[in-house]
């Protein structure tokens, strides 16, 4: 039986691979698509959203966009990475079809509800209208199987030198939902920054041929271009968001702590930053699983196997 799945994002080049891995996938049941502010304005990322599910012919996904800003603060958005549109590169669909006429959370609460069996909610970018969900609606944690978050690191940030950008746009939102007593799992920068795909991987995605796979390889040529600054040290681009449903396909790919982790809203330095008890020195329980490693060749090799799932369309 397949996973009961809703998605929340702000597509964003890694998020777009990750909606296209997850509706690839016959294990994942994708419910709906909310989207967040962040990579890009709250208006470009639902328009984005629309625009890859049009590209996969998945009108039936529902879509709605969630919160206009994060909760306490201004939104901050990453055009540097990702361009004017949120997906510069490729030449994408205009969207064939509208969003739900209700916002985000709402759509979020009404598939819970609906749903028979607990939920995993995904989320690849601020966490607003997860904080928003889990605030208004307490009745549905019930309904909620885990949380898979791509944000935060035990070790460096990569948009303050404390903080990963996700959490930082909403560190407040982070705090409601690492405290929710819901299981967790966080997958940041410590493992994403390993889920690097290579110019020569970028070749392998085109040549599968599809129109899905040679979008996939075009976000991608874009997305390497801000990579290859040599403050990162990197060889290619990270793929960070994909790194969630990668978990949830094939979590024997990943190496993983059980550690506490808070979110700190107020730091001098350091807002922004999640704060990961290591040496269990706090003597707080775990309240996440925290992704440390992957292997990077397979995970190359499902993304591959799963762009191939597009040449029947």
């Amino acid at each position: 039986m397949s996973l009961p799945v809703v998605l929340d994002c702000d597509p964003g080049h890694d998020d777009a691979i990750a909606l296209i891995l997850a509706l690839a996938s016959p294990e994942i049941t994708l419910k709906a698509v909310t989207t967040s502010a962040g990579n890009q304005t709250p208006e470009k990322t639902l328009r984005n959203a629309l625009r890859i599910l049009t590209l996969l012919g998945r009108h039936d996904i529902p879509v709605a966009g969630g919160a206009p800003k994060p909760l306490m603060r201004q939104l901050i958005i990453a055009d540097n990475v990702h361009g004017e549109s949120g997906l510069d590169g490729p030449q994408l669909p205009e969207p064939g079809f509208a969003p739900q006429p209700c916002t985000g959370v709402e759509l979020l609460a009404r598939v819970l509800k609906e749903s028979d069996r607990p939920v995993t909610v995904v989320a690849t970018g601020p966490l607003t209208n997860i904080a928003l969900l889990l605030t208004s609606h307490p009745q549905l944690h019930q309904k909620i199987a885990q949380i898979v978050i791509m944000g935060g690191a035990v070790m460096l940030g990569n948009w303050t030198p404390a903080a990963e950008f996700n959490i930082y746009v909403d560190p407040e939102a982070a705090e409601i939902v690492f405290q929710s007593g819901l299981p967790l799992v966080m997958a940041g920068l410590d493992v994403t920054h390993k889920a690097q795909i290579l110019a020569a991987d970028i070749e392998r995605l085109r040549a599968i041929g599809n129109p899905v796979a040679v979008a996939v390889a075009e976000l991608l040529d874009f997305f390497i271009e801000y990579h290859k600054q040599e403050k990162w040290g990197f060889q290619g681009a990270p793929l960070h968001d994909p790194c969630t449903i990668a978990w949830l396909l094939k979590p024997e790919m990943f190496t993983t702590l059980q550690r506490w982790v808070g979110v700190e809203t107020q730091g001098k330095y350091t807002q922004g930053m999640t704060v990961v008890d290591y040496y269990s020195l706090t003597g707080k329980p775990a309240n996440a699983t925290v992704m440390m490693d992957i292997d990077r060749q397979a995970f190359v090799d499902l993304l591959a196997e799963r762009l191939r799932f597009y040449d029947a369309r």
